[in-house]
């Protein structure tokens, strides 16, 4: 009789799982976990269910089964305490668990502790050779990083299958093992679409971009099509280095290949466009979505934001508040007030960030006080700046003192600069930034044994002065130069053109600032590294590259120093181009002798 009532489609509301239920009550089949195991499910694992009710069911039923526990075990992967307690109770009613127990269960495992319990369990109970449970196994020992026990139990499988083998790469990916993630993707017998992007993805994450490229490219040759995780791991990638030609590519495939652009595939698009240089055909992108996600709106607000265009985010974020379905969380108010930051407007800062603790009831995280303190000391309004550091509820870390310290170079407030760099390289030793900027502030203010001093503390702990390097894509390959570096193929003739390039904008009024350059050497070694700056290099082989009129866009890891500033400002104006450098803090479009930032960065 059950089956026949149950034959067709199930409860979609909770008011139908009620009507549902109130005629199995008539019809005495209210104690058939059969018939009651579609109420079960959608109360268990609909979004628009109740887990309480199926709580409340559980207890009414007389002889409940183990499929009612595993149902109930997966609603609740998240929540350990309860799902072990159900665990108790099944086995208290003298219940066995089955092959489908385990995973959910080890998923809700929150300590190390637990998952050998589990795993005595599943030995106990005769699943030692069940391979879904092992697999879950091996990624929960990941998790709490005992290798050790991971790969014990890798090894105990006896035939492991192309999700075992992804589990041990995505394992090591997890705790940054690239080289031995590598090794074992390596030897993997048979790989598939997630086994490849698991590999791509921890190069990525580990920023060793142009290994993720090379990988992709194999995976293409052997045949494996890409499907919408490859395509955001790769834009991701393509954002890392500024690939743009590569990520026009990948998103016509997508659309070529009619990949859906779900919401977290789209905001990936919009991102990369974004970081690209090419913020209208993201925000073209952006308005083009059928499905914007919280997300998707973050990254278009702060793609704007590191562009500087300040207004054009607000704007963006009242549209948000006023049409979108979304609520904004701390990531949206993080770019909205370093969108603010960036551009100067300081009185629009001050008001989101009240906002977001009055309205929105956004609890002030260390981001949305670095980003107050940053659109304060920027302005030069450093005493204010320095009142949020010491009002913060929390200690402030190394980014929002060094916020402040950089605008003490800037505005020359060398003792407020001298307080806090110290606290700063306290906060942050081994960062070679911190002291070159604590040392420039002393040789501003002529205070040369200090400047002594931070450079003994650099050799004492062993600190090197980070290289710069500087990334620009052309005819779809990635080309990477350091500074000074001569390791290009073209290095002479680059070179060459650096010269060429330098003395065409001294005519124009160019000379060397080599005020970010430690101030103890003598000027013509001062003025040296400079001409062989990454970001001079880059323009340099992108001039040589391209045509007139062509714009260029650079990828470097530090910020943009002053003299590259200026002499890409002239180079635009002379050689008739556009130059988009993305640096560490923010985009600078460089057009006619002009900047993007209008030298406010």
């Amino acid at each position: 009789m059950s089956s026949s009532i149950w034959a067709g489609v199930g409860p979609s509301s909770m008011a139908e799982v009620k009507q549902q239920h109130s005629v199995l009550l008539r019809r005495g089949l209210s104690s058939d976990n059969h018939a009651m195991s579609r109420i079960f499910t959608f109360c268990s694992l609909s979004n628009h269910g109740d887990i309480n009710y199926a709580l409340k069911l559980l207890a009414t039923l007389p002889n409940p089964d183990t499929f009612l526990y595993n149902t109930l075990f997966k609603a609740f992967n998240t929540s350990p305490s309860l799902s072990l307690s159900l665990y108790s109770h099944m086995l208290q009613r003298s219940l066995l668990p089955n092959a489908f127990t385990f995973p959910p269960l080890l998923k809700s495992s929150s300590n190390l502790h637990q998952t050998k319990q589990l795993h005595a369990h599943i030995i106990k109970f005769g699943f030692a050779s069940h391979i879904a449970a092992l697999n879950n196994l091996v990624h929960v020992y990941f998790l709490f990083g005992s290798f050790h026990d991971a790969r014990r139990v890798f090894h105990t499988i006896s035939h492991p299958d192309v999700v075992s083998w992804t589990t041990l790469v995505s394992g090591y990916s997890l705790w940054g093992h690239v080289d031995e993630a590598f090794r074992l993707f390596q030897l993997m017998p048979c790989k598939n679409s997630v086994s490849w992007n698991a590999m791509i993805s921890c190069f990525v994450k580990n920023n060793r971009f142009p290994e993720a490229f090379e990988l992709f490219r194999r995976m293409r040759e052997e045949g494996v099509e890409m499907d919408r995780f490859v395509a955001a791991t790769m834009l991701s990638a393509c954002t890392g280095v500024g690939a743009l030609e590569q990520g026009k590519w990948i998103h016509g495939y997508v659309e070529k290949a009619g990949i859906v652009l779900d919401s977290k595939l789209g905001a990936t698009i919009v991102d990369m466009y974004c970081k690209c240089g090419c913020l209208d055909e993201a925000f073209r992108v952006f308005c083009g979505l059928k499905v914007k996600g919280l997300s998707s709106w973050n990254c278009m607000i702060g793609g704007f934001a590191m562009h500087g265009k300040g207004k054009d985010a607000i704007s963006l974020f009242s549209l948000m508040e006023e049409e979108a379905m979304v609520v904004p969380d701390g990531i949206t108010f993080v770019n909205v007030l370093a969108a603010c930051a960036h551009s100067g407007l300081v009185e629009e800062g001050r008001y989101y960030f009240r906002y977001m603790v009055d309205v929105r009831g956004v609890e002030p995280a260390m981001e949305h006080y670095g980003c107050m303190v940053d659109l304060l000391a920027r302005a030069g309004r450093l005493e204010e700046a320095k009142k949020v550091v010491e009002e913060m509820p929390m200690s402030p870390d190394a980014s929002v003192l060094g916020a402040l310290l950089g605008a003490c170079r800037i505005h020359g407030n060398f003792e407020l600069g001298e307080e806090v760099g110290k606290r700063v390289i306290e906060l942050d030793p081994g960062n070679s930034g911190r002291y070159v900027m604590l040392g420039n502030i002393y040789a501003s203010s002529g205070k040369w044994e200090q400047v002594a001093s931070v450079r003994k503390w650099m050799d004492e702990r062993g600190v090197k002065k980070e290289p710069g390097f500087s990334i620009i894509e052309m005819e779809g390959v990635v080309n990477e130069f350091v500074a000074g570096g001569r390791d290009h193929p073209l290095a002479e003739t680059i070179y060459d053109k650096v010269y060429e390039m330098l003395e065409s904008i001294r005519v124009v009024g160019y000379v060397p600032d080599t005020d970010d350059v430690l101030h103890d050497l003598v000027e013509e070694e001062r003025e040296n590294p400079l001409f062989y700056h990454s970001e001079k290099l880059a323009i340099a082989y992108g001039l040589l590259k391209t045509k007139r009129g062509e714009t260029l866009r650079v990828t470097k890891n530090l910020r943009v120093c002053k003299d590259c500033h200026q002499a890409s400002k002239l180079i635009s104006k002379v050689y008739g181009c556009d130059i988009i450098i993305r640096d560490r803090n923010r985009f600078h479009q460089f057009s006619n002798g002009e900047c993007s930032c209008k030298d406010y960065w």
